[in-house]
């Protein structure tokens, strides 16, 4: 069941009210469709073939953007640094129809393979391999298959794909399952299309990755509390780089230059993003007040379309910029996210990952 419609979340997921309840009936049989497909998984009546080696999955269960790829790139490159070779698979949303899996470079075009595999290449350098088709297994055997040496696979989102066989690490096995959350929580916490949730709230996750200020978290009390009953969570920080143009990523400046060098009305923030505000408030922080255009995820950009911007200085996401290769306007500028993983995750990835292959003695 798809409900790509929801391109920008509508304000009535945020809190029950008339409409979320007048479309309660659809959220039901939507919720009807997740049962039954879980009961065909649990009852092996459906053969899956694991992956050989294990994989990590970073997704959540509200749709639209919770800040997931960022992630990734940090989870691969502290991998890396801990001895593993990661490798990584996606879907690639936005990309053309495919028939077979694609490799991902950082000079690939990202209405062909999506916009967030781009960035994960550009921002690696290339270092991983990235395989992107909505089959995932198909993805992972290509990826195995050029690549050998890889000895565990980062899937950017997949929790609701049933494809994808795994053990997950809070049954015994090493196979780790993430759930990102943002500030916004699970709004009204109903499924599709009264709510935001892909899934319930109370799925199973072997641990929650909390992005940014965060509602209900376990120091406050509130109606969002039990989500963190008995859940591991570790609280990821972000923050924002040196903006870099985008016609000569060489030519930097911080942000604090930008706050400086512009007046507020002469400065644009625009971002295509599942939470574009997150963006804006991180800005709002550095000291840059101007104008936001917030955008739908993933949307597309043109030279026209930032011609008619009045502005001396327009701020775009990692994301969005990939989507710019064509355009040559000096006023724009690229800012972007890093993040650091705490130790205490890196920790518990390793003891997860160095556990005995469980599907060895059960095969």
């Amino acid at each position: 069941m798809s409900f790509s419609l929801f391109r920008k979340a509508p304000k009535f997921w945020e809190r029950r009210g008339p409409t979320s309840l007048l479309l309660w009936p659809l959220s039901w049989l939507y919720g009807l469709v997740i049962r039954v497909r879980k009961l065909i998984q649990d009852t092996g009546l459906i053969k899956q073939k694991p992956a050989s080696v294990p994989v990590i999955i970073v997704g959540n269960i509200r749709v639209g953007g919770t800040g997931k790829t960022p992630i990734v790139i940090a989870l691969a490159e502290r991998l890396q640094q801990l001895g593993w070779r990661p490798g990584i698979i996606s879907r690639g949303y936005g990309s053309s129809a495919q028939t077979t899996p694609l490799q991902v470079s950082s000079h690939s075009d990202p209405s062909l393979v999506g916009d967030e595999p781009v960035l994960i290449a550009k921002r690696t350098h290339d270092q991983f391999p990235i395989w992107v088709f909505p089959k995932r297994q198909k993805s992972i055997r290509s990826l195995l298959k050029h690549s050998p040496d890889v000895n565990v696979i980062i899937s950017d989102d997949g929790l609701q794909h049933s494809g994808l066989a795994r053990w997950p690490a809070r049954e015994g096995g090493r196979d780790i399952e993430f759930v990102v959350r943002d500030g916004r929580g699970e709004g009204n916490r109903f499924l599709l299309p009264a709510g935001p949730l892909r899934e319930p709230a109370t799925r199973g996750r072997d641990a929650t990755l909390l992005t940014g200020k965060t509602k209900g978290t376990q120091s406050k009390s509130g109606p969002h509390e039990e989500y963190f009953l008995g859940r591991r969570a570790f609280s990821l920080q972000g923050n924002l780089g040196n903006a870099y143009q985008l016609i000569n990523p060489t030519n930097t400046q911080t942000l604090a230059q930008i706050a400086d060098s512009y007046l507020p009305n002469k400065i644009t923030a625009i971002a295509a993003l599942g939470n574009p505000q997150r963006f804006f408030d991180d800005l709002l922080k550095q000291g840059i007040a101007g104008k936001s255009i917030p955008l739908s995820d993933h949307a597309t950009f043109t030279p026209e379309f930032f011609a008619k911007i009045n502005a001396q200085c327009i701020l775009i996401t990692e994301k969005d910029a990939v989507k710019c290769a064509s355009i040559t306007d000096e006023r724009i500028w690229v800012v972007p996210m890093n993040l650091t993983l705490p130790d205490s995750l890196a920790d518990w990835l390793q003891s997860i990952l160095q556990r005995p292959d469980p599907y060895r003695y059960t095969l």
